[in-house]
């Protein structure tokens, strides 16, 4: 199921680069988006966001590839612990 989500996402990553002008037409341009490169530029950035998304799910190196966005901002990702078994199940 992550293959099929990541392929839509390379779709959907195409498109919206492809027809940034009228995406960014229909959201309007904020204040902030003035100092990034305009709304143009926000929607490449998305585009582009998604493309690697996409590719790292279907390498499985979302784990290395988002490293740097876990250490920015960790309360985004669980944790996962190891599961404690207890010893009846091994008798």
């Amino acid at each position: 199921m992550d293959v099929f989500f990541a392929i839509i996402g390379f779709v959907l990553s195409y498109f919206i680069v492809r027809y940034r002008e009228s995406i960014g037409d229909s959201l309007g341009e904020q204040e902030w988006m003035r100092s990034v490169g305009g709304i143009y530029t926000v929607v490449v950035f998305i585009g582009i966001l998604i493309f690697f998304w996409s590719l790292a799910t279907i390498t499985g190196t979302q784990d290395f590839f988002f490293t740097p966005l876990r250490w920015i901002l960790p309360f985004m990702f669980k944790r996962q612990e190891a599961e404690i078994v207890p010893p009846s199940v091994f008798d």
